[in-house]
C-alpha cells in the first residue's frame, strides 16, 4: 500500500508530465489557431448581415488615409531629409492592412505585424532618440486596429494568441537594435490588451444575441406548431363525434329496415346486412384512429358527449357576448339551407373565436356578423370597428393563435379564409366554406 508521501510524489510527477506535454503542444496549437479561417459573416441581404459594415468600411478608409501620412512622417530620418521609399511603401501597406481587416481579419493582422517588423528594421538606424519605438503613435493605432478587427471575428483564445505574437514581435524588434531608443513596450501592453478584451466582448455579445434570436424564432415556431396540432386534435375530436353519430344511425337503420318490410327478399336482407357491416367496420376503424384524441381530454367527458354546436346556436352565442358588454348586430343573406355538421360546426367556431378576439383586443368596438348562404357555399364575415380604448391587459404568452385555428378549420373543409385590418381602424375576418367536401 502506497504511503501518502509516495502518492504526493507520484501526483507531482503526473502534473509535471502534463505541463511538459502542454508546453510541447502549445506552439503547434498557437500556429493552428492563427492559421484557421475566421468566423464567416452573412452575405449582404441575408439575415444576420451586420448593417454597420458599410459605415465601418468608410470610417476605416478615412482613418487609414489620415494615419498613413502620419506614420510615414513620424519615421523621418533624424536631422531631416527625404523619407526612404521602403518606409513610404510599408507605411501605406499598414494602412491598407487596416482596411482589409474588415473583410479578411486574419491575413490582415499577419500583414500588419510583418509590416511593423519590416518597417522597424528599415527605419531603426535613422530615427531619433525621442521617437517611440518599436511602435510610433500612429503605428499603435494601426496595429491596435488590426488586432481589434481580428478579435471581433475569432474566438478569445485565438485573439489572445495573436496578442502574444504581436507583443513578442515588438519585443524582438526592441532587443535587436543598434542604439538606445524610446521604447514603448510597457505602454503598448495595456493598450493591446484592452483592444483584445473589448473586441472579444463585442464578439461574445453579438454571438449571444444571434443565439437568442435563433432560440426565440425556434420557440415561436414550436409554439405555433403545438397550437396547430392542438387545434387539429380538437377538430378531429369534433368531426369524430359527428361522423360516429351518422355511422351509428346508418348501422341502426340498416338493422331495423328488414323489419319494416313485409316478407323482405334474401337479396334485400343481404344488402342491408352488408351496409350495416360496412358501417360498423368504418365506425370501428374511425374510433381506432381518432379515439386516442378523445382519451387525451379526460377532464371534459361530459362536454365531449354533448352535441356539437352549429349555426342554429348562433343567436344564443350572440346573446352571451352581448351580456359581456359587446355590441353585436347580425345579418343573414340568402336562403338558409341545411348545412352538414362539419360546415355548421366550423362556421360556428369561426364566429365564436372572432367574437372572443374582439372582446380581448378591441374593447368598446361594435361588431357585425354576416352569414351568407349561396348555392355552393356559406360565407361567414365578422367585422369590428376601431377599439375605443387599449386592451384591458397584455396578451398572455403563447396566445394569439386564434387566427391560425380558424384558418386551419377552413382549410380542412377546402374553404378559403382571410383576415386583415379595415380602413377605419377595425378588423375583419371572413371565410368561404363550401357545402361540398374538398375534392
Amino acid at each position: 500500500m502506497a504511503t501518502p508521501e509516495v502518492e504526493r510524489v507520484a501526483r507531482g510527477q503526473r502534473w509535471r508530465e502534463r505541463l511538459r506535454a502542454a508546453l510541447r503542444s502549445a506552439p503547434r496549437a498557437l500556429v493552428r489557431d492563427l492559421t484557421l479561417p475566421s468566423d464567416p459573416l452573412p452575405a449582404a441581404g441575408q439575415p444576420g448581415y451586420p448593417v454597420w459594415r458599410p459605415v465601418m468600411a468608410i470610417l476605416l478608409i478615412i482613418c487609414a488615409a489620415l494615419l498613413a501620412p502620419l506614420q510615414i512622417g513620424s519615421l523621418q530620418p533624424n536631422g531631416g531629409g527625404a523619407v526612404p521609399g521602403l518606409t513610404v511603401l510599408f507605411g501605406i501597406g499598414q494602412a491598407v492592412a487596416l482596411v482589409t481587416g474588415l473583410f479578411r481579419p486574419l491575413p490582415a493582422w499577419w500583414a500588419s505585424t510583418a509590416l511593423m517588423v519590416a518597417l522597424t528594421c528599415v527605419t531603426e538606424p535613422g530615427i531619433g532618440p525621442g521617437v517611440l519605438f518599436p511602435w510610433t503613435l500612429p503605428g499603435m493605432f494601426l496595429t491596435g486596429g488590426s488586432l481589434f478587427l481580428l478579435a471581433l471575428r475569432v474566438r478569445p483564445r485565438r485573439a489572445g494568441g495573436a496578442l502574444v505574437v504581436t507583443l513578442l514581435a515588438g519585443a524582438a524588434c526592441a532587443l535587436f537594435t543598434a542604439r538606445p531608443h524610446n521604447y514603448d513596450i510597457d505602454r503598448m501592453v495595456p493598450v493591446l490588451l484592452a483592444v483584445v478584451v473589448v473586441g472579444s466582448s463585442l464578439r461574445g455579445l453579438r454571438k449571444a444575441r444571434r443565439e437568442t434570436d435563433a432560440q426565440a424564432e425556434l420557440t415561436a415556431e414550436e409554439r405555433a406548431l403545438r397550437t396547430l396540432l392542438e387545434e387539429r386534435n380538437r377538430i378531429a375530436r369534433e368531426l369524430h363525434d359527428v361522423v360516429a353519430h351518422h355511422m351509428s344511425v346508418i348501422s341502426i337503420q340498416a338493422q331495423v329496415a328488414p323489419h319494416l318490410v313485409d316478407d323482405p327478399s334474401d337479396e334485400l336482407r343481404e344488402n342491408l346486412a352488408g351496409i350495416r357491416e360496412n358501417a360498423v367496420t368504418a365506425l370501428t376503424e374511425l374510433r381506432r384512429v381518432l379515439g386516442v384524441l378523445r382519451a387525451d381530454d379526460t377532464s371534459a367527458d361530459g362536454l365531449r358527449q354533448a352535441p356539437q354546436p352549429t349555426l342554429d346556436q348562433l343567436d344564443a352565442l350572440l346573446d352571451r357576448v352581448r351580456t359581456a358588454g359587446l355590441t353585436v348586430t347580425a345579418r343573414t343573406t340568402g336562403g338558409p339551407c341545411p348545412l352538414s355538421p362539419g360546415v355548421g360546426l366550423t362556421a360556428f367556431r369561426i364566429v365564436q373565436e372572432a367574437l372572443s378576439n374582439v372582446l380581448r383586443h378591441a374593447p368598446g368596438a361594435e361588431v357585425q356578423v354576416e352569414i351568407g348562404y349561396r348555392s355552393s357555399a356559406v360565407d361567414v364575415r365578422v367585422t369590428n370597428t376601431a377599439p375605443v380604448g387599449p386592451p384591458a391587459s397584455a396578451p398572455a404568452p403563447g396566445t394569439g393563435h386564434g387566427l391560425l385555428g380558424m384558418r386551419e378549420r377552413a382549410a380542412m373543409l377546402g374553404g378559403d379564409f382571410a383576415d386583415g385590418p379595415t380602413p377605419g381602424g377595425g378588423y375583419e375576418v371572413s371565410a368561404i366554406l363550401p357545402l361540398e367536401g374538398p375534392s
